[in-house]
């Protein structure tokens, strides 16, 4: 069971697999910083000064501390119950993103083979009875 295993994990498809879940989930952390990090703070500043981050809906105030509440982290802190949209929304944003990444590899990539099919195909060549064919009409021809 062991060899069979071993041989399962060293074929070359599951190595591949690992590594583009490995770089998808290193692209997935970039995103994610760069919706909260760079997008987002213009996006809440041309809206007034918005944090996304902190946007949420109380649904039921905490035991430890009365609401309302500065942000998203002091209701969390207070065991308070929440809908926290701001953080959907990033998500959200940050999934179109990875989504549009992705749709270009995937058109590149479609784009690849479709050039690879358009190339014309050698014609087949003739068989070995056109070929003694032609050979005897030169040479009827030669005489």
């Amino acid at each position: 069971m062991f060899n069979e295993f071993k041989k399962f994990a060293l074929r070359g498809n599951v190595l591949d697999m690992a590594v583009g879940i490995i770089i998808g989930a290193a692209f997935g952390t970039i995103v994610k910083s760069l919706v909260d990090d760079v997008l987002m703070p213009p996006i809440g500043l041309a809206l007034g000064g918005v944090d996304f981050s902190n946007l949420f809906i109380l649904l039921k105030a905490g035991a430890e501390a009365a609401a309302p509440y500065a942000s998203l982290a002091d209701a969390k802190a207070a065991g308070a119950v929440t809908i926290n949209y701001g953080a959907f929304i990033n998500n959200v944003i940050s999934f179109v993103i990875v989504a549009f990444a992705l749709f270009m590899v995937i058109r590149g990539m479609n784009r690849l083979k479709k050039k690879e099919e358009e190339k014309p195909a050698e014609p087949p060549k003739p068989s070995a009875e056109v070929v003694l064919l032609t050979e005897i009409r030169d040479a009827l021809k030669a005489k």
